[in-house]
């Protein structure tokens, strides 16, 4: 709850490491739709609505080892 998208990653790495990350983006979508979509490098969802574009950024700012603002 207190956690921004990119902590959250970063969380899941540091308790399961990349199996763990990995399992989460094959396993899971983010989409409040249902639709699974085609997997992208944050994930699976439709792509369209704001939830996924936080999605998105927090990822890609956790990859890139910065905080999401």
């Amino acid at each position: 709850m207190w956690l921004d998208k990119a902590e959250t990653w970063s969380l899941a790495q540091e308790l399961g490491g990349e199996a763990l990350v990995e399992i989460i983006l094959e396993h899971t979508h983010t989409c409040y739709q249902s639709e699974r979509g085609p997997r992208e490098a944050w994930g699976h969802g439709c792509g369209r609505l704001p939830r996924l574009r936080l999605a998105q950024r927090g990822y890609l700012a956790w990859r890139e080892g910065r905080k999401v603002v």
